[in-house]
């Protein structure tokens, strides 16, 4: 088991672009840093970093006048509190010259700091002209990356700390990484179809719709050229990973793992792992359980096709996953 499972999820190392804070760098306003220490020594073991700080980056010194998001909602301006010098166009400018550079690097995600007026993805306080702020908000740079890499996989180090948003993420960049990883080995139809049929019950654990959509693109696949078919199949395969699993979600693709053990499993077997399903449903385990006895009866059974499938190991087990 050990073996199968290393060969599924070793799978090089995977390009994130992260706030450069969080990695010790000492770029904040007041000379600090935010060292996350689940993202440099756990999750650090299989990613690249590529960090980020846009203050510093767009010319500002370190320490410097803190700043925040003031006016509108959707169209702040960057502007320090004391002072009130307005960095808006000196940020958006460097913003859109540096994604279009990260584009090189070709990342597999980004991880940002939360409730930076620069990097923040979502809930950044905007403050308006009585001073009253709204965690409405998006940074300057952090809106300006997702608008240039729409269906790249985000998250900030705050949402991280959520177990389930922490493992959406996590598969979603694992998989990604296998996507790239098909890719550089050119377009065919067949690698297609393998990709696609190892990921299967991991896209149905994400959107029903998107499992349903994909596999017909697969199937019609010589019916269009290959180029236009890796890009369509790319969009819906990001697409399906930002939607975030849930409990209904993943015991629909437990039973349907169960189905394919209708001859094997005993009635105790059967009983057994039907009782312990209905715990995970009740909330009383994590995902693990289920699973962990899932991939005994694959090995135990010898089941050729769920050997294959990446919903059983997506991501190293020393992540500590699947709640």
């Amino acid at each position: 088991m050990a073996i199968f499972m290393e060969e599924q999820t070793v799978i090089g190392k995977i390009r994130l672009g992260i706030s450069a804070c969080l990695l010790g760098e000492k770029v904040r306003y007041d000379g600090g840093h935010k060292l996350d220490r689940f993202i440099t020594e756990t999750l650090g073991r299989y990613v690249e970093f590529k960090p980020v700080c846009p203050e510093v980056e767009c010319g500002l010194g370190i320490p410097r006048e803190a700043m925040r998001l003031v006016g509108e909602i959707d169209h702040p301006r960057l502007q320090t509190i004391r002072s009130k010098i307005d960095y808006t166009q000196q940020m958006l400018t460097w913003a859109m010259n540096r994604v279009k550079e990260l584009e090189a690097d070709n990342l597999h995600g980004f991880i940002f700091k939360s409730n930076s007026p620069s990097s923040g993805m979502e809930r950044v306080k905007v403050y308006d002209d009585k001073g009253i702020p709204v965690k409405k908000g998006v940074g300057l740079f952090a809106r300006t990356f997702m608008e240039h890499f729409p269906l790249l996989p985000v998250e900030d180090e705050g949402r991280l700390h959520d177990p389930k948003l922490r493992e959406n993420f996590i598969e979603a960049i694992f998989t990604f990484k296998r996507w790239r990883d098909t890719l550089a080995g050119g377009y065919n139809v067949r690698k297609l179809v393998d990709f696609h049929t190892r990921h299967k019950l991991l896209i149905l654990s994400h959107s029903q719709a998107h499992y349903r959509q994909m596999g017909r693109l697969v199937a019609h696949g010589r019916e269009q050229p290959v180029e236009a078919l890796y890009s369509r199949y790319q969009q819906l395969l990001l697409e399906s990973l930002r939607l975030k699993t849930t409990v209904k979600k993943h015991l629909n693709v437990l039973y349907h793992l169960l189905g394919y053990f209708k001859k094997e499993l005993s009635g105790d077997e059967k009983q057994e792992l039907l009782e312990i399903i209905n715990h995970y449903q009740r909330g009383d385990v994590p995902l693990i359980v289920p699973l962990t006895l899932i991939n005994h009866y694959v090995r135990k059974y010898q089941q050729p096709y769920l050997k294959e499938q990446y919903y059983l190991h997506p991501h190293p087990v020393e992540l500590h996953l699947r709640f």
